[in-house]
C-alpha cells in the first residue's frame, strides 16, 4: 500500500483533506426525520403522513437557502431555516403550530442533529481519518454538525460549519472558505457528495471531488444521483470504496 497522499488528476495536488457533504451523503435524513414525525405524531395524537411530511420539509431546503445565497435577507443558519420551514410544512399540513409548545417544536426541529449515518460512513471515515484531515463541508451549522457527530458517532477531525463560512453551498465562498480556514489550497481538498451538482460547484472552485451514491436518499423511488455525471476525480460505491481508493483500505 502506498503511504503517499492521492494525486487528485483535476488539480494536480496531493490531497490533504477530504471533507464530505453531509445531509444525504454521511447520513440518511429521511430515515431519520421520518422516524422523528412518527415519534412526534404519535406523541401529540395527529395523524400525519411521516414520509410526505419528511420530503415537504425537505422541499423547502433549497428555497430557504436560496433566500440567503440571494442576499434576500441577512445570513441565517440552518437551524433557523428548519424552525421556519417546519411552521410552514405543520401549516401545509393542517396542523396549527400554535397548539405546540415552543419546546415542543425545538425539539423536533433538532431530529436534523442525530440523523443515523449510512452503515458504511463510520468505517470509512475511520479508514480515511488515518491519512487525511476530514470534517464536513455542510449547509449545516456548527452546533447542527457537532450534535450530529456527537450522536451519531462521526470520527471528525474538525468542524467547519455554514455560519463560520457564511456561504451556503454552491456558493464559490462555502467550498474556498473551507480552505481557507484550513490553510490549504483548493485543489489540496476534496469533497466528496452523492450530489452531482454539488460537486460541479465544488470543481468550478478548484476542488478535488469524489461522488459516492446513495441510491435511496429520497427513498426508494428516487430518480436522480443514481451515477456520477461529471469528470470527478473519484468514482466511488461506497464510502470503504472511497477510502481504498485514496490508499487507504484493503487493495
Amino acid at each position: 500500500m502506498s503511504h503517499s497522499p492521492y494525486r487528485s488528476p483535476s488539480t494536480g495536488r496531493g490531497i490533504r483533506a477530504v471533507c464530505f457533504d453531509t445531509f444525504g451523503t454521511i447520513v440518511d435524513w429521511r430515515t431519520g426525520i421520518v422516524r422523528d414525525v412518527r415519534a412526534f405524531t404519535t406523541a401529540q395524537g395527529l395523524q400525519l403522513d411521516a414520509e410526505r411530511f419528511a420530503d415537504d420539509w425537505r422541499g423547502l431546503y433549497q428555497p430557504a437557502l436560496e433566500s440567503v445565497r440571494s442576499g434576500a435577507r441577512p445570513f441565517a443558519t440552518l437551524d433557523e431555516l428548519h424552525s421556519e420551514s417546519l411552521l410552514s410544512i405543520l401549516d401545509s399540513h393542517n396542523v396549527n403550530p400554535d397548539r405546540f409548545g415552543p419546546g415542543v417544536l425545538r425539539e423536533l426541529n433538532r431530529s436534523w442533529h442525530h440523523l443515523p449515518a449510512w452503515p458504511d460512513s463510520i468505517p470509512g471515515l475511520t479508514a480515511l481519518r488515518s491519512r487525511y484531515i476530514i470534517g464536513p463541508l455542510s449547509n449545516g451549522n456548527t452546533s447542527l454538525l457537532v450534535n450530529m457527530a456527537k450522536n451519531t458517532g462521526l470520527p471528525w477531525d474538525v468542524i467547519i460549519g455554514s455560519d463560520v463560512t457564511r456561504a451556503y453551498k454552491p456558493s464559490p465562498e462555502s467550498y474556498l472558505r473551507t480552505a481557507a480556514f484550513l490553510d490549504l489550497e483548493p485543489g489540496e481538498l476534496m469533497l466528496v457528495a452523492a450530489h452531482n451538482e454539488d460537486l460541479d460547484a465544488a470543481q468550478r472552485s478548484g476542488l478535488a471531488t469524489a461522488f459516492i451514491p446513495r441510491s435511496t436518499e429520497h427513498g426508494p423511488h428516487q430518480t436522480s444521483d443514481l451515477s456520477p455525471t461529471g469528470a470527478w476525480d473519484i468514482a466511488s460505491t461506497s464510502m470503504t470504496d472511497l477510502a481504498r481508493q485514496l490508499g487507504v483500505g484493503p487493495p
